[in-house]
């Protein structure tokens, strides 16, 4: 398989996505979970504060030693795709030679191409990324996505519920990124079972990153067996959740 060219696993059953509004011009909104994709203050900044420092990054990617050569993300609602071109833009400035990137997500409701690329065009900085992503993005999306985005980063898309993608999912995960809709709104991707899958899948010094900080979120983590901090959250928002798997 050539860079860029998605190898798909047809799954007959991934649900048809609801309809989106979209709000000054290019930010997609849910009419399925009531919520956007991403924080309206400016999701990029967002991701490096949250998803990439809230998990040690870009740092923990210098410290990879010759036996630890793919470094695996996973990451709970694909959205746009945002989150994964901001990480594969870092992580071309900081990767070491040899050593791979490959990032999985879990999303139940995959955007169309168009959909996509609409929702990225606000971030110049991202732009490379969004062009190759949405070039590379079937016609339609559904089942297992696999794309080789350039020879040292692979994205995995998995179009389906994701207790049922985690659980049937390869174990010994680096990192995740928690970013489902809002626990009020979409309260089954942070359900007890959903974080014990997580841990499950999560190698010893494994690490989470989130921007939720409600208390049934925290408590169920906890209860799944990672260890959970408060951290400042972004723009103004009071906390986020960060942790490990001791």
């Amino acid at each position: 398989m050539s860079n860029h060219d998605p190898e798909i696993v047809k799954d007959d059953a991934t649900p048809e996505a609801p309809a989106l509004d979209w709000h000054d011009g290019d930010m997609p909104y849910s009419t399925e979970f009531g919520d956007h994709f991403y924080c309206r203050t400016d999701g990029r900044l967002e991701c490096g504060h949250v998803f990439l420092a809230g998990n040690g990054l870009p740092e923990r990617w210098n410290d990879m030693s010759p036996t630890e050569d793919t470094f695996r993300i996973g990451e709970l609602g694909f959205g746009t795709g945002l989150n994964a071109c901001e990480t594969w833009r870092q992580w071309a400035l900081f990767r070491k030679p040899g050593t791979r990137l490959h990032f999985t997500s879990f999303e139940l409701y995959p955007m169309q191409r168009d959909e996509i690329g609409r929702a990225l065009a606000r971030w110049p900085e991202i732009d490379p990324q969004r062009q190759a992503l949405t070039q590379a993005w079937p016609d339609e999306p559904s089942g297992r996505i696999t794309i080789d985005l350039d020879d040292q980063t692979t994205l995995t898309v998995v179009c389906d519920a994701a207790l049922d993608g985690v659980t049937a999912a390869e174990a010994n995960f680096d990192a995740w990124f928690l970013d489902g809709f809002a626990p009020s709104r979409n309260p089954d991707m942070w359900s007890p079972e959903l974080m014990q899958a997580l841990f499950k899948k999560t190698r010893t010094g494994g690490t989470f990153g989130t921007y939720a900080a409600a208390g049934f979120v925290r408590r169920n983590l906890a209860a799944a067996g990672f260890t959970v901090e408060r951290q400042p959250g972004f723009a103004g928002k009071r906390e986020m959740l960060s942790g490990r798997r001791d």
